[in-house]
């Protein structure tokens, strides 16, 4: 018995690893998963299936433990705010979370802040897109408001004639659906939030960095080092960390302003912030994510404490743990899938080399689909980065023998 539940929301491989990091810590998981046989609904025996985004689904699930987060940020911000006023920790909460969930929201109050972005804005007409282009120049990049998500929802417009294709997808590229419900009122689903198409500047980015911040409710946060990422079709492909040529005192920059943008939107838990790079070396923010994140699964090995346990911390009200390295050089590379239907065939190769360490999520293979990722820890950036791209492309059915 466990004096202490977490309820985690979402079934994906980030519940599955945030529920590895619980056992450790004595804190129970449960689970409410999309479906049956999902990738943390294989290994966490507490697990039931429902829908997120009903009333009465969501608030059965949540009378069951101490403190609730996700695995994802697409749980509709009324039905949590009706729950943490029903006295449920939510962490995040959803005045936070609404940052992660609207991307117009989260540009507004980063803006506010004087926080570093490209020129944006919201448009809610091929007209008013083509009028931003024609200010500040084309291309831009077009970006749902809500529900995109690993490059879904992302567009590069080169010129106005490429303006309506966005707005004529938008109810095509969201992602899960986007209900608001108002269960106190009147038990039924009030109207979904609007969704926009957010403009923003083309920024030809020398390369993609991230960082994390974990913070508890009263405050305490600690940064993990920053990472470079490099990103296929949306979706990140490798992490280096610490990101190779970032002097100390541009890490230290990075690291205060993400601790900052935690503070001020009241994060509770992993928040990581991804950065674009331009050409001399500023940095932009392009995106927020409230929960453990694809470019911090370095930490697992890389890292004294993981993100998954430092989120489990923090969610829990617990001390936080150390982000010191473990290593002078962390390597991350994701596994998609690929030509390789056998994922556990391919092991002996992968792990014979004795500082591959691999986690594959219980998925099925599809084409692009993550199905695992492989880190190694070691001295030289070029080495590492070679030993896991090689471990990740066996995996994927890219070599053979």
């Amino acid at each position: 018995m466990t004096d202490l539940t977490i309820g985690i929301v979402g079934g994906g491989q980030l519940a599955r690893m945030m529920n590895e990091a619980a056992t450790p810590l004595g804190l129970g998981v449960r689970l409410l998963a999309e479906a049956a046989g999902t990738s943390a609904a294989q290994v966490v025996p507490d697990a039931e299936v429902g829908d997120y985004t009903d009333p009465a689904t969501l608030t059965a699930f949540a009378r069951g433990v101490d403190a609730l987060t996700f695995d994802h940020e697409h749980v509709p911000t009324d039905l949590l705010r009706a729950l943490a006023d029903a006295g449920v920790a939510v962490r995040p909460g959803p005045d936070a979370l609404l940052y992660a969930q609207d991307k117009a929201a989260m540009r507004e109050r980063l803006t506010d802040l004087g926080i570093p972005a490209p020129a944006w804005r919201v448009t809610r007409t091929p007209e008013e897109f083509i009028a931003f282009g024609e200010e500040i120049g084309w291309p831009l990049i077009a970006k749902t408001s809500r529900g995109g998500y690993d490059g879904k929802g992302v567009w590069k417009v080169d010129g106005r004639e490429q303006a309506a294709e966005p707005f004529a997808a938008l109810g095509q590229a969201l992602g899960p659906t986007e209900r608001v419900a108002d269960a106190a009122a009147s038990g039924g689903v009030a109207e979904a939030p609007e969704v926009v198409i957010v403009a923003e500047e083309f920024i030809p980015f020398t390369r993609e960095l991230s960082v994390l911040v974990v913070r508890r409710p009263g405050g305490e946060s600690v940064v993990y080092p920053v990472s470079e990422s490099v990103q296929r079709e949306g979706i990140c492909h490798e992490t280096t960390t610490p990101a190779p040529g970032l002097d100390a005192e541009r890490a230290a920059d990075i690291a205060s302003f993400a601790t900052r943008i935690a503070d001020e939107l009241g994060v509770v838990g992993v928040l990581a912030v991804e950065l674009m790079e331009r050409p001399g070396g500023e940095v932009v923010v392009n995106e927020l994510a409230m929960r453990p994140h694809n470019t911090g699964h370095w930490t697992i090995e890389g890292a004294i404490t993981s993100q998954f346990e430092n989120h489990l911390r923090a969610v829990a009200d617990l001390p936080l743990g150390s982000t010191a390295l473990t290593a002078p050089v962390v390597v991350m590379s994701n596994v998609l899938g690929g030509d390789n239907p056998d994922l556990v065939g391919s092991l002996p190769t992968v792990l014979a080399n004795p500082d591959a360490r691999v986690h594959l999520y219980g998925k099925s293979v599809k084409p692009g689909r993550k199905v695992g990722h492989v880190t190694v820890c070691g001295t030289d950036v070029a080495t590492m980065q070679e030993a896991a791209r090689a471990a990740s492309d066996h995996l994927e059915g890219r070599t053979h023998g």
